[in-house]
């Protein structure tokens, strides 16, 4: 009895601990019910709606892995263009900046159906470079820099397996429109070298990886890697696809005390050529009935000499141009061509020019400043298109050409014969030469200066001369942006192109902050790496504060504003390199 009222006291006491603990637990569940959550620092609130998205973080690598082994098996059944260029640099005391001191160009044709080849473009001062390797470098002294390893840049690792990686959340972040998850890759302890170490930008939908940036470890003593930002595009449904890859080094230690300085712009694009490749026409066929056929022709009769003339020379500009198009070299008829072909109309106006056929403009998709004609088609590189300051510059450049059409310097005609036509495509610097011999460039200088003087450019020619003297400044140091491949070059030993214009303009400054002779590369105008369709890009002009930032002719890094295919269309005022800065969310 005694034992029991003991035990009682300390049943109570049990008895009241389990309420409080029971009713504890039903006011942190009620409060939990009605109080607000408390607000997470930025990064666990991002981290928290990443992970909601697939569930889990793991989900979200796991995808992220798969997709990329996607991407894989889609770049070996495609072989875009890829083209590189890049500017070495050293320092400029006087303006302050590093400026370029030599430059390289390379131009070949992607094909990871065994591992990551490309096939050069071939002329005589590149061949035989195509099948070596930047990024596995044997001369550490010589440094040259050879195509394949831009090329490698368009994948993040070869066999990309989550077993081989630290993966650590960042944040979450739009790419222009596209809003990703932000992760830091680094290789785990025995996952061999060559592996991937830096950031990547995974899109929130579909998972796949839109960016990457960074480098690859050392795969052995004496390999070598460089930093670069690599770029993915929406261009089909659940399609992402590299376009831009830029790529840079300011303090590369190369052996006997010597540093590399470098920045270097690499894009890809004609994804699709297979659409230029066959004849339209015949993928809807319909049969009409026989009575129905008939010759629409206003003319029942042969041609006449002259205009069996005229169609020959024809024929050999269309066999021409249907195989640059062909190859991805020229891009397809739109609105870049328009805008020339304005420019045209304006000088052919003003100056009663009647030239049949008539006079076209088309855009060669290379970097290299160059232009030309192909019978009655002038032809204008995208770098020259990008770098030139103003209107009439651009007056200047398509004159020179329309100057040979109204002169009749004519096509070679052997071009009009088909199997001309039957070559490799990294062939194409071998068999196809669009230059003009000095008395027919001298004669279209003269007479392109008569034309500009009687037309709506002859008071802003100005700049049109700094332009020149610009190109001539930086020729020495930039040769092979001035080096033409299939045309005639801005500059042919000392002879400078409509040099007369370069009397009358004023002196080249480059430490006068508001002359402006050239632009950076990329500036003016944007491509679709699918189709290759070109368009302007449409942006108000950006203040220069210093000498610095006026960079003429050279390569900047990339920010595209990024896109989900078949969401509606970003403001077209929206500049390509600037918009596309990443914000924070």
């Amino acid at each position: 009895m005694k034992q029991t009222k003991m035990l009682r006291p300390r049943f109570a006491l049990f008895t009241l601990f389990l309420v409080c603990c029971v009713r504890l637990l039903f006011i942190q569940a009620s409060f939990a019910q009605t109080a607000p959550e408390p607000q997470l620092s930025n990064r666990d609130a991002a981290a928290q709606q990443a992970i909601a998205a697939a569930n889990s973080f793991d989900q979200v690598i796991d995808r992220a892995v798969e997709r990329e082994h996607f991407f894989m098996a889609q770049m070996k059944q495609l072989h875009p263009l890829v083209e590189t260029y890049l500017q070495n640099l050293k320092a400029d005391k006087d303006l302050g900046a590093a400026v370029p001191s030599s430059d390289v160009y390379f131009l070949g044709r992607l094909d990871m159906t065994e591992g990551t080849d490309d096939r050069t473009f071939t002329s005589p001062t590149t061949a035989g470079l195509g099948k070596r390797m930047l990024s596995k470098l044997k001369d550490v002294y010589a440094m040259k820099f050879l195509p394949l390893g831009f090329a490698q840049m368009v994948v993040l690792d070869q066999d990309f397996q989550r077993k081989d990686y630290d993966f650590t959340f960042v944040r979450r972040e739009f790419l222009g429109e596209v809003r990703c998850i932000v992760l830091d890759l680094a290789p785990k302890k025995g996952a061999g070298g060559g592996r991937f170490l830096g950031r990547i930008w995974i899109e929130d939908q579909d998972y796949n990886i839109v960016r990457f940036n960074g480098t690859y470890t050392q795969a052995h003593r004496n390999s070598y890697f460089f930093h670069f930002d690599s770029w993915r595009q929406n261009l089909r449904p659940g399609v992402w696809l590299p376009s831009l890859i830029y790529s840079e080094e300011s303090d590369f230690k190369r052996g006997l005390g010597k540093t590399l300085h470098y920045k270097a712009q690499t894009r890809l694009w004609g994804y699709n050529l297979k659409d230029f490749r066959r004849n339209s026409e015949f993928t809807e066929i319909t049969v009409d009935a026989p009575q129905a056929v008939q010759d629409q022709s206003q003319k029942a009769q042969d041609a006449t000499p002259i205009e069996a003339q005229r169609a020959w020379e024809r024929q050999a500009e269309t066999n021409v141009i249907d195989r640059l198009q062909q190859i991805g070299l020229l891009s397809p008829k739109g609105e870049v061509d328009k805008v020339l072909q304005t420019v045209v109309n304006n000088m052919m106006v003003t100056n009663n020019l009647d030239i049949q056929p008539e006079v076209e403009c088309r855009v060669l998709m290379t970097t290299p400043l160059e232009s030309f004609t192909i019978g009655h088609t002038i032809v204008v590189s995208r770098g020259m298109i990008d770098v030139l300051p103003d209107e009439a510059s651009l007056a200047m450049i398509l004159t020179h050409e329309l100057a040979h059409i109204a002169l009749g310097h004519q096509l070679n005609t052997k071009l009009a014969f088909n199997d001309r036509m039957f070559f490799p495509d990294e062939r194409t610097f071998e068999r196809m030469d669009f230059a003009r011999d000095r008395n027919e460039e001298e004669a279209a200088d003269k007479k392109a200066i008569e034309l500009l003087n009687n037309s709506p450019y002859k008071d802003k020619l100005n700049n049109a001369g700094l332009f020149l003297k610009a190109v001539q400044a930086r020729a020495p140091q930039l040769k092979n942006l001035i080096r033409a491949h299939l045309g005639e070059s801005l500059l042919n030993g000392d002879a400078t192109r409509m040099s007369s214009l370069m009397t009358a303009s004023p002196q080249f400054d480059p430490k006068k902050i508001d002359q402006v002779a050239a632009l950076p590369l990329g500036g003016r105008v944007k491509v679709d790496p699918w189709n290759n369709s070109l368009e302007l890009i449409k942006t108000k002009p950006v203040a220069v504060t210093s000498v610095a930032e006026k960079m003429p002719f050279e390569v900047t890094p990339f920010f595209p504003f990024l896109t989900r295919l078949g969401s509606a269309a970003p403001d077209k005022g929206v500049p390509e390199k600037t918009a596309g800065a990443p914000s924070g969310q």
